[in-house]
């Protein structure tokens, strides 16, 4: 797969199609990769894909179409980008929130089998013990891992996807310019709801008291913003001081305010990519309460972020069939 990106992004080059073409490259350490950024033919070597290639890279998009470079009287460059399902689904929602225009794009869409958690590799191999990973190479649904003792390890890459990926829908984007691999749509519907009914099963203060655990453990790092697409306000509520909606603190009242205030932000606009999981330095479980606002967004409004370009998001719009019983039976 690796060879037809390479292919197609040379050929985009060759043409004059785009400007910078943003893929993944080499990690500096095993089981990662890193994002990168080609602006040329002659670089197109550095490209890889494999199962680390975990990055959503429409995290970068905004920051390449500022209104204020066209205030400068520059052109707005023309970016070609590789999209896994969830990548795909964020760069669709960044389209209709106008932080991207269409027409600068040029998506290369790329069948996605799935991404490994580093974790449970490190959990299968090490029993959490604390020895340094030296290479790890995959080959026909395997994974060869070799610590720095030498010791070498084979492990199914079944039994190391990221839980995200477990349960994915859309293994490809919906939207996209050129396809490598199949095109496959909702591929584990049942398995995703199972995922929240269990929670939702659980009494009221049981829920409660567990969000209350989960969200103690935040050191307001901000790395969950930080790595969300559709974090890419210039000013976070969580950083304005006219008027000041939070303090700054690491009590808990604040702590909530920022994680209930960010999680909100993404009813009708979460695709479930996980990158606010792996981002969390403190290994806060913030999924299980992204992925209800999808099903609850899903089962109001009969609404899934990133799928079409033309449905109106559900927040942005009003039908007079939706249902109001929030206001006359709070």
């Amino acid at each position: 797969m690796i060879e037809k990106i390479k292919e197609v992004v040379k050929k985009l080059f060759k043409e004059d199609k785009i400007d910078i073409f943003i893929g993944y490259g080499e990690g500096t350490l095993p089981l990662r990769t890193t994002p990168c950024f080609i602006t040329g033919p002659d670089n197109i070597e550095k490209l890889v894909w494999n199962s680390y290639c975990f990055n959503n890279l429409a995290v970068y998009l905004p920051r390449f179409f500022l209104p204020q470079l066209q205030k400068k009287d520059l052109k707005f460059p023309r970016i070609g980008i590789l999209a896994k399902g969830c990548d795909g689904r964020s760069i669709v929602g960044l389209i209709k929130e106008h932080q991207i225009p269409r027409e600068n794009l040029y998506i290369i869409g790329i069948n996605c089998s799935g991404m490994i958690d580093i974790e449970k590799v490190q959990n299968a191999v090490y029993k959490m013990q604390e020895v340094e990973i030296v290479s790890a190479k995959e080959k026909s649904g395997k994974v060869l891992v070799e610590n720095e003792d030498n010791k070498k390890v084979e492990l199914k890459k079944e039994e190391l996807l990221a839980e995200v990926c477990k349960n994915c829908q859309y293994t490809a984007p919906l939207i996209y310019d050129v396809l490598i691999g199949e095109e496959k749509r909702k591929t584990k519907e049942k398995e995703r709801a199972a995922f929240i009914k269990e929670f939702e099963k659980k009494p009221l203060e049981e829920r409660w008291k567990y969000f209350q655990e989960q969200v103690s453990k935040c050191i307001r790092c901000y790395a969950c913003r930080q790595a969300c697409p559709n974090c890419y306000c210039k000013e976070c509520f969580a950083d304005q001081t006219r008027p000041k909606w939070i303090g700054a603190t690491e009590n808990i009242s604040d702590i909530m305010f920022f994680q209930i205030g960010r999680i909100l932000h993404q009813a009708g606009r979460c695709v479930d990519c996980g990158a606010c999981v792996r981002a969390c330095p403190m290994g806060i479980d913030l999924r299980i309460f992204t992925y209800k606002l999808i099903e609850d967004v899903k089962e109001f409004f009969g609404y899934e972020a990133g799928i079409s370009l033309e449905e109106a998001p559900p927040l942005a719009t009003f039908k007079p069939d939706d249902k109001q019983e929030f206001i006359t039976e709070p």
